[in-house]
């Protein structure tokens, strides 16, 4: 089993759920993010999913796409990314998901197909990927380069897929099922809708746990989505904070600080 199917099945022997927070590479310093990573691990984060800087994201709303315009103009590379991770993964317990476009992946291959990038990832310390804009029915090579290098490979799930359409996209799916809470762009929510129909649907077509996203931030959405799911995503609630981080504070510990609060929900 790869880190991420060991995470989960420690977590469900335990009974307890998972906070999955999303971090923007090389935001708000094209350093900051080794130390973010440590920050996030002690705070009680089980995986952390590492958006990998795209000029024209997918699904991401104003703070997520603000942040990765940021980070590309003051030079953050994939490269650089790689090799930040792969300077702390010894120090590092949780799962890492690369969140990347697969227009990044394809710019990598150098015409050497999907194994050989995939591989490039697993070795830095990447467990997984999820490929927001790959389509399913063009994804046969890199699920199966994901499988070989023992990495998962996770694709997005919407309220308004189609319930034939999401059986396939699960059981494409490894690692976990990416869950959308709300159809849209990604951003801070005051609601949270009620999932327990959807999530009971994918428990009959998959056994891989499920992770709500999109709109999670604050305890109580934690709480309320790992009362059916198997773990809370939070994406721009944890980047907006770094974000609005004043100069003489730490992006590390504010991150860190976010987390922690974010984490009293899964009590």
């Amino acid at each position: 089993m790869g880190r991420i199917d060991t995470i989960f099945e420690e977590l469900r022997g335990a009974n307890r759920k998972a906070l999955m927070p999303f971090v923007c590479a090389g935001h708000p310093r094209p350093d900051s993010l080794a130390e973010i990573l440590l920050s996030l691990q002690d705070a009680g984060a089980s995986v952390v999913e590492v958006g990998f800087p795209f000029s024209d994201p997918i699904a991401d709303g104003p703070i997520i796409a603000a942040a990765m315009h940021k980070a590309i103009q003051a030079g953050c590379t994939p490269g650089q990314v790689l090799d930040q991770i792969s300077s702390v993964r010894e120090r590092l317990r949780i799962g890492l998901v690369a969140m990347v476009s697969i227009s990044i992946m394809q710019r990598l291959t150098s015409g050497s197909g999907p194994s050989e990038v995939v591989m490039r990832y697993r070795d830095a310390g990447i467990d997984g990927f999820i490929f927001p804009d790959l389509p399913l029915e063009e994804s046969d090579s890199w699920r199966a380069a994901a499988a070989e290098a023992g990495l998962s490979c996770t694709f997005l799930i919407s309220p308004t897929t189609p319930p034939d359409r999401a059986a396939k996209i699960a059981q494409a799916s490894s690692g976990f099922l990416y869950l959308l809470a709300r159809s849209g762009i990604t951003g801070e929510r005051s609601e949270m809708p009620d999932l327990s129909g959807r999530i009971a649907q994918l428990r009959q077509v998959s056994k891989l746990p499920i992770a709500v996203g999109f709109g999670i931030s604050t305890p109580e959405h934690v709480r309320h989505v790992v009362q059916t799911a198997d773990a809370a995503i939070v994406g721009s609630a944890l980047v907006r904070r770094v974000s609005d981080a004043s100069p003489d504070q730490s992006p590390a510990q504010v991150a860190g600080d976010f987390c922690r609060q974010l984490a009293a929900g899964l009590a």
